[in-house]
């Protein structure tokens, strides 16, 4: 019986324009949600959370990319991390899914990996 991947791998060029999408609206979605989470751990978890979403299968990795662009152009905008921390915290239809995606990734990694983690990302 031969193995078939779940999941193609993706060309290094596609990764990284998949990050510069859902990378910044993560980092500044748990920055605002955990304050006291210390910057290379955040940046550890965004890594996490990027390389987890790309890897989801390729209708629903197409659903992401076109939501996280959306977020990215708000973030683009003047005011546009407000807008889309504004946003991130309505739950919308679809585009109230992306947070939600970032956040559990992100939220679980975290106490996966630093237990002693307070509901603010600071550590006991």
């Amino acid at each position: 019986m031969v193995s078939v991947p779940r999941h193609p791998p993706s060309g290094g060029q596609l990764d990284r324009q998949f990050a510069k999408i859902v990378g910044p609206f993560a980092d500044m979605l748990l920055a605002v949600d955990l304050p006291d989470l210390p910057a290379d751990i955040r940046a550890e978890v965004v890594q996490f959370v990027v390389r987890r979403a790309a890897s989801v299968p390729s209708f629903t990795r197409f659903g992401v990319t076109v939501v996280g662009l959306l977020h990215r152009l708000l973030m683009a905008a003047p005011a546009g991390d407000r807008i889309a921390g504004a946003l991130a915290e309505r739950s919308l239809p679809i585009l109230g899914e992306y947070p939600r995606l970032i956040r559990s990734l992100g939220y679980a990694y975290i106490w996966d990996r630093w237990p002693d983690s307070t509901a603010t990302g600071g550590h006991s």
